[in-house]
């Protein structure tokens, strides 16, 4: 699929993208400085007229992720028309995710609240990373170079829902320096009891209170496993490709949605943060 959505998924979130449409286009009304001279939806009909047509333009943008230039070229629409319908869909999108309480956690609080309520209470954590532009500043290239995908990146940590295959918890936005658990640490999640969280060597020592982790074994250096432990790493690799959590944050790195190197356009990093929550989201449910 092309949005990253199944036809009904299609249909589904577009009850919200409505409501978030219209919703918006109140806001502006509000702060709008003189009164309207002409009755709403007067003038030149815009390309992109039904909320389909605009669900479909911004889920293609997100899960493909052209140049503005090669959007604009499958909308039959200049570059600067796609450019502005991007920066003005983005807020639609992002909040009609918010309407239908699609979007991960970020805050602690928060995130303890949506975690008790996944079924079964099984987790898998997992670190993405993405590419930035190498940054002129020295201290920041140090900042931000990553020694493990050598070069210069920006990374999330995820929870996902292992049962649903949906993601719960965005951590903020770090330098690719930071580890994986040290993210982790500092985020500070609290996991309800009893629960069972799946990690990767990333992760080393992440031993959250009242929860039971599960973590493959390294081989051992010019060593081999033992007969025992081959079949646990068989099931953890099973159990974490099965659900989609580890596939999930890689296609959002593909994505490069929360990157700084974004193409044909001039969007802060800021900006950019509803951006992977939508790709997310978007790339769970396809």
């Amino acid at each position: 699929m092309l949005t990253g959505l199944s036809l009904q998924a299609f249909l589904d979130l577009l009850p919200a993208f409505h409501l978030a449409t219209s919703h918006i286009e109140h806001q502006d009304e509000q702060r709008r400085k003189q009164p309207r001279k002409r009755q709403k939806g007067g003038g030149r009909k815009p390309l992109l007229y039904s909320d389909a047509d605009r669900l479909l333009f911004i889920l293609f943008y997100f899960k493909v992720y052209p140049l503005q230039a090669v959007q604009a070229f499958f909308f039959s629409m200049s570059q600067a028309q796609a450019c502005e319908w991007i920066h003005r869909l983005t807020l639609v999108l992002n909040q009609a995710l918010g309407f239908e309480k699609q979007l991960p956690a970020r805050k602690a609080a928060d995130v303890t609240q949506v975690l008790r309520l996944c079924p079964g209470l099984e987790f898998i954590i997992d670190g993405t990373e993405r590419p930035i532009q190498r940054p002129k500043d020295k201290a920041r290239q140090r900042e931000y170079y990553s020694g493990k995908k050598k070069r210069h990146t920006v990374k999330n940590v995820t929870i996902g829902d292992r049962r649903t295959r949906k993601i719960k918890a965005l951590s903020r936005t770090r330098s690719g320096k930071t580890s994986d658990k040290r993210t982790a640490d500092e985020e500070d999640y609290h996991f309800p009891a009893r629960s069972k969280l799946w990690k990767d060597t990333g992760f080393q020592g992440y031993e959250p209170p009242k929860c039971r982790t599960y973590q493959p074994k390294k081989k051992p250096r010019n060593g081999e496993l033992t007969a025992e432990k081959k079949p646990r790493i068989r099931r953890y690799h099973e159990s974490e490709c099965g659900s989609n959590i580890v596939l999930v944050a890689r296609k959002s790195s593909i994505l490069h949605a929360m990157s700084f190197a974004i193409g044909e356009t001039s969007m802060s990093i800021s900006a950019l943060k509803p951006l992977a929550v939508c790709t997310i989201y978007a790339v769970t449910i396809g």
